[in-house]
């Protein structure tokens, strides 16, 4: 295998990994509040109480959100993996965007590094709103 086939697949690896485990526990999370919300005693007004939870709950669904591109993502990097070398992948994978209207046709193929991080720059929105998740939900539940 090529370089690039190796570093491509690794990081659509490492990025499945980091778009599930958020996923399952946001999901857990939101399962779990409505249990938590009437079993513990208010210690606050309901107005407070709700403002909380909804943030974790907005919050929770755009790291679902991120968490569903990043999976995307990971789709188009296993795609670029795919192909003998980095420029045909990279067209491949243009050409998939431009035909689902995600993206206009690229003038010119991005490198494999380019595209890695404007990947990791949406992995850090998703740790954002992870953490903004998690620290509303911890809030939330302490009313």
């Amino acid at each position: 295998m090529s370089a690039h086939r190796d570093k491509a697949e690794a990081f659509a690896a490492s990025l499945m990994t980091q778009a599930v485990w958020p996923l399952l526990l946001v999901l857990a999370a939101l399962m779990a509040a409505p249990v938590i919300a009437v079993a513990a005693q208010p210690q606050a007004t309901a107005l407070a109480a709700a403002a909380a939870w909804l943030v974790a709950a907005a919050s929770g669904v755009v790291t679902l959100a991120l968490s569903a591109l990043l999976v995307f993502d990971a789709l188009l990097f296993w795609l670029m993996a795919s192909h003998i070398s980095e420029a045909a992948g990279g067209a491949s994978v243009d050409d998939v965007l431009a035909r689902m209207r995600v993206k206009p046709a690229a003038a010119g193929i991005r490198s494999l590094d380019r595209r890695i991080a404007g990947t990791q720059r949406l992995l850090m929105k998703q740790r954002i709103a992870l953490g903004l998740f998690v620290a509303a939900s911890a809030v939330a539940m302490s009313f």
